[in-house]
């Protein structure tokens, strides 16, 4: 009898995954991590982490499973909200989810759940484990839920293959509706539970509050940048070399004040992103405003109005050669090579057309269309078909 410790953290997927585990004949222990300690920064005022705890007990209790809880607050703001302030202080966007997993949940959390002589740890995640063999060797796939609308794989792009290798996803098979069925017919306390939302694991925060916590408000102008500045009808250039012409693609506009006219004060570069429509406070426009930049060192922000803006597209972006992530490192491209994939640049978004080049400089994705909020920070993760080869953090 295998021994499978999985991550319970006391929503509706992880107690059916122990729930399927169990049916399947293994040996299941329950594990709930407690990541975070501070609840002023939680919208809600009862305390999430313990409501959360209280029903993944509930649940290992109804499926006759030994249940504990496992304290990572320390690990989790040395190794997520430590670089998430830091990342947000240098004006990108994290994504702490991706890194929760990478770190925590498939690292830190994996390795107590290997010394409690686990054989496996098992998730949540809406998404499903493959295996081919290379060069006599297994290999395992990253492959998308059966669910299309609620495949996590992206989520899990920075796995490796040690990682994989030791991970099961039991609910990867089935859909969502299905999945509160089984938890329904089980009587599970969590059955009818929303799912969470907000941080890995923190619960709903109030991210300006938090950022605030370590990241001084500090007042400065916003922008706004009519569709029809020169600046989006420049001649087209030449290049010397498609590496030059990527390169150009990537890197975008680099606004300046006298580009635009200021149309309101906001309370700091470092709390905004990319994209972002909300939290400007600023009237008067015939359609919404839509951040296309910002700029930390002079602290400003660049708006367009509508979500065409020609501001917020871009055809192409960069990973960084120290960035560059593959799960299948058998199918990792060497420099001068390029490869037709398919690509996304944040969760749920449908998956684009794109090619990838690799230089020694790095890697560029580029899109058969423009992409809107290509947002530095965030992870570009890439597929061949239903499965998820690689990713990126963009630079």
């Amino acid at each position: 009898m295998k021994r499978v410790v999985v991550g319970l953290s006391g929503g509706v997927d992880s107690s059916v995954a122990a729930y399927l585990l169990k049916k399947q004949g293994y040996e299941v222990i329950g594990l709930f991590m407690k990541n975070w300690h501070d609840d002023s920064v939680t919208i809600s005022n009862e305390c999430p982490w313990l409501e959360d705890s209280n029903d993944a007990l509930l649940v290992a209790e109804k499926l006759g499973i030994p249940f504990q809880t496992v304290d990572l607050s320390e690990q989790y703001r040395e190794k997520i909200v430590d670089y998430m302030f830091n990342e947000y202080e240098q004006g990108r966007t994290p994504n702490p989810d991706v890194l929760c997993n990478r770190e925590i949940k498939f690292d830190v959390f994996m390795k107590i759940a290997l010394s409690l002589g686990a054989d496996y740890v098992a998730t949540g995640h809406y998404c499903r484990k493959g295996e081919v063999i290379v060069d006599g060797k297994p290999v395992y796939q990253l492959l998308a839920g059966i669910d299309s609308n609620k495949d996590q794989s992206y989520f899990l792009c920075q796995l490796s293959q040690e990682q994989l290798a030791k991970s099961l996803f039991p609910i990867g098979e089935l859909t969502k509706p299905e999945v509160r069925e089984i938890a329904t017919q089980q009587n599970l306390v969590t059955a009818e539970k929303r799912d969470s939302q907000g941080l890995c694991f923190i619960g709903k925060v109030r991210l300006p509050e938090f950022l605030q916590q370590q990241l001084q408000p500090k007042e400065g102008l916003i922008y706004e940048i009519d569709s029809n500045n020169p600046i989006y009808n420049q001649p087209q250039r030449t290049f010397s070399s498609l590496e030059e012409e990527l390169a150009s693609a990537s890197e975008g506009i680099n606004y300046t004040p006298e580009l635009g006219k200021v149309v309101g004060k906001h309370n700091g570069a470092h709390y905004f992103t990319i994209g972002q429509r909300k939290g400007l406070n600023v009237g008067g426009t015939k359609e919404a405003l839509f951040i296309i930049a910002t700029d930390v060192k002079s602290n400003s922000i660049y708006t367009g109005q509508g979500q065409n803006h020609p501001g917020l597209f871009k055809k192409a972006l960069r990973v960084d050669t120290s960035e560059i992530h593959w799960v299948r490192k058998d199918l990792a491209l060497k420099n001068g090579e390029s490869l037709n994939v398919l690509a996304r640049i944040r969760y749920r978004q449908a998956l684009q057309k794109a090619t990838l080049y690799q230089f020694e400089s790095g890697l560029y994705v580029a899109f058969e269309n423009p992409q809107s909020a290509i947002t530095q920070g965030q992870f570009v993760a890439w597929n061949i078909g239903n499965e998820l080869v690689g990713s990126g953090v963009i630079s």
